[in-house]
């Protein structure tokens, strides 16, 4: 890939790995192989939750269709973040992968 996404994609990964910085400074948490795999985990969960709710399978207590719509985008923005995290811990070049496994489709 080259271009746009290959760029984006490596910017919203500092970016990222930027605000993650801080949040280990912050709470004093090692961010080792456990701790990354745990949080995707634990956002999954979260994404999960919220869809859970909104299509009746899940509790969704009081909460509005906005606040539903706004919690699933803040959850799919979380994994995203995490799937970042991971990717740049374990030293993967995801734009390589994603080329090969899904976009060598498209050629």
């Amino acid at each position: 890939m080259t271009g746009g996404i290959t760029d984006s994609l490596r910017v919203l990964t500092a970016q990222v790995a930027q605000v993650s910085d801080l949040y280990s400074q912050r709470f004093d948490i090692c961010r080792d192989e456990f701790w990354h795999l745990a949080k995707l985990t634990e956002e999954l969960g979260e994404l999960t939750s919220v869809i859970l709710g909104q299509t009746g399978r899940g509790r969704a207590k009081d909460t509005t269709e906005s606040e539903l719509n706004r919690q699933l985008e803040d959850e799919m923005a979380d994994l995203l973040a995490h799937v970042l995290l991971l990717a740049r811990h374990r030293d993967i070049d995801l734009e390589a992968a994603l080329d090969r496994k899904w976009l060598a489709h498209l050629r």
